[in-house]
């Protein structure tokens, strides 16, 4: 699917604010309701729109401490990454799992309520997964910067 101008203004509304109704939206973006309505259903559609979410604060859910983890497996075989891919996914705790170049295969992140919660996943879980040849983990001190919106060029239509 081709984006114009008007996708990429509904994409960007949308990003802002997901609980938008479609009157907001269409007004937002310069179109009439059912126009707005028939091209959000072709991005839903598309894939382009995956889900809607609600965007909840770790700290104030008692999830404070982020983690970020280096794993190296000792092969990387397509079934070994594969094995390791479902048993991570499967972890509520892991919010982000991504295969890497260079010297470490897999970059997590991680939330949990202290040191002594990721004490147990590190050694109830995380160390349990097969073909795991060496981890590594780096506290998170602060977060300066965090979005999930895309950086989406508008241009005129």
């Amino acid at each position: 699917m081709e984006l114009d101008g008007i996708d990429r203004k509904i994409l960007a509304a949308l990003q802002a604010d997901g609980r938008l109704s479609n009157v907001e939206l269409a007004d937002r973006v310069g179109l009439s309701p059912s126009p707005c309505l028939r091209r959000v259903r072709l991005l839903e559609e598309a894939g382009i729109i995956d889900r809607y979410v609600a965007l909840v604060d770790q700290r104030s859910v008692g999830l404070p401490v982020s983690v970020f983890i280096s794993i190296k497996l000792e092969r990387q075989q397509e079934e070994d990454l594969d094995r390791f891919e479902a048993e991570v996914s499967a972890y509520p705790e892991v919010l982000e799992c991504y295969l890497m170049t260079g010297t470490q295969d897999y970059l997590l992140r991680v939330v949990v309520a202290d040191l002594a919660a990721y004490e147990r996943f590190l050694k109830t879980k995380l160390t349990r997964v097969g073909n795991v040849a060496a981890i590594e983990s780096s506290f998170a001190l602060k977060q300066v910067k965090y979005t999930n919106v895309l950086p989406l060029s508008i241009t005129d239509t």
